[in-house]
């Protein structure tokens, strides 16, 4: 069974996908509303694939003095956890542990090692919770490629990585630095393993990022396939629509 680590930071304003909110007409408001939902859908996933969930908090003394909250980002994540899983014995053995390190990549190394190593786990997947299209069949499509291989990795536009699975710790200082794809898949040939990969998935980040995954979720629900319904529900309240400059998709207010 493979331990998929969400490494998720407390939804707070100003914290959560700032980005999006400088390059998007986003407020935010809207951030924290939209990572809550894409967090959900990613628990939503996991709790219906083959894997088991840890839930690796930023803690409360990692974050700017400007975005603290009264509440403890374990509780904030906890509450969303329950409100999203319905099956009792799923949401009993879902985990939560604070993160461990300076940057992101430090973290999610810290992690991965530590379950490899002093846990002994099989094989571990680090993943953000802002891939809305990160289904149960992708999930366990990857999970079932670390069987065999030593690291599987799922690509997003720009070189990013959205799913970084392991069965073995690998060199992982910076290892999530741009291009992510190139420079995780070159630490885990460095470390002798066989790798392979899922298909590619979009990502939230930037307000370019959204647009995108309008335009795919959209073509989704005109075509009557799985979506992800939180997301999709939040997106639908915005007030933001698509529109085409020089060839790309572009976010508009309606």
């Amino acid at each position: 069974m493979t331990i998929v680590a969400v490494l998720a930071d407390p939804p707070q304003e100003g914290h959560v996908l700032s980005q999006l909110v400088e390059t998007s007409p986003l407020s935010p408001a809207d951030a924290v509303e939209l990572y809550e939902a894409l967090f959900r859908d990613t628990v939503h996933a996991v709790e219906r694939s083959a894997g088991s969930l840890l839930v690796n908090y930023a803690p409360a003394g990692d974050l700017p003095d400007e975005v603290a909250d009264d509440t403890p980002p374990e509780a904030q994540l906890r509450t969303l956890v329950v409100d999203e899983v319905d099956d009792p014995e799923f949401r009993d053995s879902v985990r939560f542990e604070p993160q461990v390190g300076s940057s992101f990549s430090a973290r999610a190394g810290n992690t991965a090692t530590h379950l490899l190593r002093e846990e002994e786990a099989s094989s571990v997947a680090i993943v953000r919770p802002t891939v809305p299209f990160l289904f149960r069949t992708v999930l366990d499509s990857a999970s079932m490629k670390l069987r065999q291989s030593g690291a599987v990795f799922g690509p997003a536009p720009g070189g990013r990585v959205y799913y970084a699975g392991f069965r073995e710790p690998v060199d992982f200082a910076d290892a999530w630095e741009p291009p992510a794809l190139s420079t995780l898949t070159g630490r885990a040939v460095d470390a002798q393993l066989d790798v392979d990969f899922v298909g590619m998935q979009p990502t939230i980040e930037t307000g370019r990022d959204l647009a995108a995954v309008l335009v795919q979720l959209r073509a989704r629900v005109d075509s009557e396939r799985i979506v992800p319904v939180n997301t999709a529900t939040v997106l639908s309240e915005f007030g933001v629509d698509v529109a085409i400059e020089n060839g790309e998709p572009t976010l508009v207010s309606d």
